[in-house]
């Protein structure tokens, strides 16, 4: 008789940003099959019916910059277990390389966006008296200088701290708040970025080459990790950035 697989996350709903494509796609098709009633928002439409078709999951269409589109998502969701801000934007460049612009939707999506769904979402956790709260950070953050990605890991470094306030101010109501940190991960957004520096094979063995591992990592490998952190038996896991980069920080 064949063993039925453990479903970790049964009768938890969980919301993901950013499930259209890479991370966040893995995650809700990870989180799908161990029994979530995944909640997948994007703001491509394309891509999310695509990964309806796969797993099954409730989509929203969701800018997670514009308040009314956020409001509108939360109104739709009468309970809520688990939030993933996966969402996020990688630009390219030092301080001199970084507009205003640059900078302004770097902020916006990768930190204001955690700050609106985290004051959205959370009222409904603290309602159940518990919750996992999953931020989407990255090792050129506080914990490494990266060049050229100045407004990135900046955003990224207040990610961290957005994520070690949350769970102090609500570790004893139930509410667990941790972050993700991966190193180089292959996934569509990447590619679109090597093929942006006109070589793409040179800047594919470039990103390689300062892997310890030599490779990438990829999107499922840290959707394990986002599953861990979302089920109970992350339990006792709180306000902690979790390493995920192939030794790169060695």
């Amino acid at each position: 008789m064949q063993n039925t697989p453990q479903k970790k996350l049964k009768n938890k709903t969980a919301l993901i940003t950013g499930a259209g494509q890479g991370i966040g796609r893995a995650t809700a098709i990870l989180f799908a099959a161990h029994g979530a009633n995944v909640v997948a928002c994007d703001i491509n439409e394309n891509a999310l019916h695509t990964l309806h078709q796969e797993c099954k999951c409730e989509t929203h269409v969701l800018d997670v910059t514009n308040q009314q589109n956020i409001v509108k998502v939360e109104q739709s969701i009468s309970k809520l277990d688990i939030l993933f801000n996966c969402a996020g934007f990688v630009h390219n460049g030092s301080i001199l390389n970084c507009e205003e612009d640059d900078w302004q939707f770097s902020m916006e999506l990768n930190v204001t966006s955690i700050y609106r769904m985290v004051k959205a979402f959370l009222p409904k956790m603290l309602e159940n008296g518990s919750g996992s709260i999953i931020n989407m950070s990255s090792v050129a953050s506080s914990i490494k200088g990266v060049a050229n990605r100045f407004a990135y890991g900046t955003t990224k470094a207040a990610v961290i701290g957005i994520t070690k306030s949350i769970a102090a101010d609500y570790v004893k109501e139930g509410i667990r708040c941790n972050a993700i940190c991966p190193g180089t991960v292959h996934t569509p957004s990447l590619e679109a970025r090597l093929r942006e520096t006109g070589n793409f094979e040179r800047a594919r063995a470039e990103f390689i080459a300062r892997q310890p591992m030599g490779r990438m990592g990829n999107p499922g490998e840290i959707a394990e990790y986002a599953l861990y952190l979302a089920s109970d038996a992350s339990a006792f896991t709180t306000g902690t950035t979790h390493i995920i980069d192939g030794g790169w920080t060695n």
